[in-house]
């Protein structure tokens, strides 16, 4: 990293303000400077209110085989903001993950709770030292010098990354041991459903045609988002919402789960190993159809018909669509219904439009705890129809993990490329759990078909 110096060698120097090349650039920095502390403190805020109500034992407690303890991710926040926000900017890029107790490749999550994990104290001291150091630099830092800093990207990729870290303390927190989480629930979801003029169950068609996806933003995007580039897309048709919870309790009651012929190969072994019966956090309430009880944190309530199915692996979505006369979206399929305008010929940065996501326009945000009746946000439509398409539950699509044509990898491979194969299913469009800043419509997330302890759903799509 360079600290500010004068924009040009021929540039006399002038008191700021006085010269009309200069004052803008300054004052525009300036606005930069002040929007990356607001990013970096509105994250770190959030991390802190989620463990606010926490123990000692809660935090450093491997409450489940598939999640580490959250101890461990508030050392590696603190330890991957001083990577790239301290070391990675003196110069070449020497790790993209600091080797050590808090390297997510050295020490699976299966494994974290026998580490000797630092205490509360200790780790919300490195978070504040760290942060610290981190404003520090930010004060003299030059925007302009090289592609990791141009525009502020490293700064916007440390927020995002304690965002996404935040989801995964979520994750852990639905599976606590113990008392359950009382979540400090901020913001009531709004209500929703068939009667405000929803075709719940649905579907809406897309003409196909010529269809850019993608993104060339190098001020936030992930390298997986990049480049922008255009497919050719045939016909189809898609759910107009999220499968809700309602549909999907049919297709239990119907035998989904014990029918050898709604599920592939792969997705009946797991079935048979897993001995699931139903999406995860339902139990059983009575014999009728609808008669079950869904947990949510410490909430235990009567399944709601009109909310979006959660809790739901990749092979229970693909044995849902095969039952349904369906089949799962394509991830190229599923941006262009949530952001391509068939009308206008162009792609939107969100459904509704380039207004950025706010509690008013979709779930996100982490305040409401669960997700919304469908309808519930009712400027949450794309251009062709599409519910929900941001927010309330990450939607899983049949594609697998693989780089855009045009890839390349930026800043570190270990972000996209090592996970790129056939593993890893790809899911789009954010939960109710996910942050502003990352529910974006050309976002990425990833994730093996047997997970279901993430806040995922679906909708189905058909050729037309």
């Amino acid at each position: 990293m360079t600290h500010s110096t004068p924009d040009s060698p021929a540039e006399p120097r002038t008191v700021p303000g006085t010269d009309p090349r200069t004052a803008p650039r300054a004052d525009l920095r300036a606005d930069l400077r002040a929007e990356l502390i607001d990013l970096l403190r509105d994250a770190r805020e959030r991390t802190l209110a989620l463990v606010e109500p926490l123990s000692e034992d809660d935090l450093r407690r491997q409450h489940d085989p598939l999640m580490g303890p959250i101890v461990w991710d508030l050392g590696h926040i603190a330890h991957f903001e001083e990577l790239w926000l301290g070391r990675n900017l003196d110069g070449p890029i020497e790790f993209a993950e600091m080797p050590g107790l808090f390297n997510p490749f050295e020490h699976p999550r299966r494994t974290r709770g026998a580490l000797a994990l630092p205490t509360r104290r200790e780790a919300e001291l490195l978070l504040a030292e760290t942060r610290g150091r981190t404003l520090e630099r930010l004060r003299t830092a030059d925007f302009g010098a090289g592609a990791l800093v141009r525009d502020g990207y490293v700064w916007r990729m440390v927020a995002q990354h304690e965002h996404q870290h935040g989801e995964t303390i979520l994750q852990t927190l639905q599976l606590k041991q113990g008392t359950p989480y009382a979540a400090p629930r901020g913001w009531a979801v709004p209500d929703g459903g068939p009667d405000v003029g929803v075709d719940v169950g649905g579907m809406v068609r897309f003409p196909g045609g010529p269809v850019e996806l993608g993104t060339d933003d190098r001020t936030t995007a992930y390298d997986n988002e990049r480049p922008r580039h255009t497919v050719e897309l045939a016909p189809f048709l898609i759910d107009a919402t999220p499968v809700t919870q309602g549909a999907y309790a049919a297709f239990v009651a119907e035998g989904g789960y014990a029918r050898r012929e709604w599920w592939s190969d792969e997705g009946w072994r797991w079935r048979e190993e897993s001995a699931a019966e139903a999406p995860k956090h339902w139990a059983r309430a009575g014999a009728g159809v609808l008669d079950w009880r869904v947990r949510t944190m410490d909430r235990v309530e009567p399944l709601d018909p009109r909310k979006p199915v959660c809790h739901v692996c990749w092979h229970e979505a693909e044995a849902y669509a095969r039952w349904a006369g369906k089949r799962l979206p394509t991830e190229e399929e599923w941006e262009a219904a949530a952001t391509w305008d068939p009308a206008a010929g162009r792609k939107r940065t969100w459904p509704w439009g380039e207004a950025p996501p706010t509690r008013e326009l979709a779930n996100v945000d982490q305040l409401g705890f669960g997700t919304a009746p469908v309808g519930g946000y009712p400027a949450n439509v794309s251009p062709i129809g599409c519910h929900g398409m941001i927010g309330d539950v990450w939607e899983w699509t049949s594609s697998d993990f693989r780089g855009w044509p045009g890839f390349e990898p930026f800043p570190y491979p270990e972000y996209s490329r090592v996970f790129f194969g056939s593993e890893y299913k790809v899911l789009r469009g954010g939960s109710w759990a996910t942050r502003p800043l990352v529910a974006r419509g050309t976002f990425r997330n990833w994730d093996y078909p047997v997970r279901r302890q993430i806040f995922s759903g679906f909708r189905c799509a058909r050729d037309d």
